[in-house]
């Protein structure tokens, strides 16, 4: 699980910015939103411009040199922070799985090149190469003592390096945690629905959301989902072009093709399920869900945080709905407030006691969590 991220010069954080995952209370309701000393299900709240979007892009950078997944490459144009001169963002990642403690950073100067990294397992180095100093690499796995260490004038990731090329000791705990890191980062997966079906993480290439729901074999389960949320309708299958389609069905059988009259929030939800079916059954490690709400009502939009708390990945989730801002929902700890490159749950905002029977929405309308 991710227990604490910092990222510097990318974007707008132009300074450093620390999420903090681990700074939990003894609070004794909604325990199943933490994990481990750690959150595990996560609201971030901020005004427009703070960098709730870009902390999304920043967690996810590391898909982009670890993995094969897909990465929106639209998302990381305007790389590096306007107003400084250097030419390097920072970022460091710090895991635990397990009894085991995996802190990974590194610093690129762009999406592709990475100039440094460094890899630590239960405080050891296990890998480094700084490529500012040509003559910096480090590989201390147990199983890659063969491996070249003359990669420094590559663009390659030493982590990836050394997973794809290296037989390692399966039986050493520390390489153990390394692929606990990897298989972690290879299932993590952001989407938002304000830009169409657009992704970052644990698959690669495009589908049609209609398809891939008729392909799962999950339009039953489809219909049963938006008649639990609110929206009473029964689905069908049609046939368009030589292909088949998703559709409403009427009392007299008539079938209308599903997004030629669906709403803007139905439409969200299909893109909400078409990920939800790999939520549930795929191994994902880490969601977040960008402006999840932007098209939900109220109902509907605790109705999505209540399935989002039963599946097993971590979830972040960004918004601006402060009627979900609730203790019945999840806990102080859980809520995030992001203002002025700082990002602190409600509970570490203030020096007052909460409480459950506190009614933390009316406080924060209140300027309560200002600090």
């Amino acid at each position: 699980m991710l227990r604490k991220f910092e990222v510097k010069n990318f974007k707008n954080f132009e300074e450093t910015l620390v999420f903090d995952l681990t700074q939990t209370n003894n609070y004794k309701f909604n325990n199943e939103c933490i994990e481990n000393h750690g959150v595990k299900k996560a609201l971030i709240y901020g005004h427009n411009g703070t960098g709730k979007s870009n902390l999304g892009f920043a967690l996810f950078d590391l898909v982009s040199h670890l993995t094969d997944n897909n990465v929106e490459i639209p998302y990381y144009i305007n790389y590096l922070n306007a107003n400084r001169s250097t030419e390097k963002a920072y970022f460091k990642y710090e895991f635990k799985f397990d009894n085991d403690v995996v802190v990974y950073e590194y610093s690129k100067q762009d999406l592709e090149t990475i100039i440094f990294e460094k890899i630590e397992i239960n405080g050891i180095e296990y890998a480094s190469i700084d490529r500012d100093k040509s003559s910096m690499v480090s590989i201390n796995a147990k199983g890659a003592e063969t491996l070249k260490r003359d990669i420094e004038k590559s663009k390659i990731s030493i982590v990836s390096y050394i997973d794809k090329n290296a037989v390692l000791a399966s039986d050493d705990k520390h390489n153990q945690a390394f692929d606990k890191m990897l298989n972690f980062v290879k299932n993590m997966l952001f989407f938002r629905s304000l830009d169409g079906n657009s992704y970052i993480g644990l698959e690669q290439g495009a589908k049609q959301i209609d398809t891939d729901i008729i392909e799962h074999g999950n339009i039953t389960q489809f219909e049963t989902f938006l008649n639990d949320v609110g929206i009473e309708c029964k689905l069908g299958i049609m046939e368009q072009g030589g292909k088949k389609h998703l559709a409403f069905k009427f009392d007299n059988e008539k079938l209308i093709p599903f997004y030629d009259i669906a709403s803007q929030g139905t439409r969200s939800l299909s893109l909400f399920y078409f990920w939800f079916q790999r939520l549930e059954s795929e191994g994902v490690s880490f969601v977040f869900i960008d402006e999840f709400d932007a098209f939900y009502h109220n109902d509907l939009s605790v109705a999505i945080v209540k399935l989002l708390k039963k599946i097993d990945a971590q979830v972040i989730i960004t918004t601006h709905n402060t009627s979900i801002m609730s203790n019945e929902l999840l806990r102080p700890d859980c809520y995030f407030l992001l203002k002025e490159n700082q990002i602190r749950s409600l509970s570490n905002r203030t020096e007052k006691e909460l409480r459950e029977a506190h009614n933390i929405e009316k406080m924060y309308k209140a300027g309560s969590f200002g600090r």
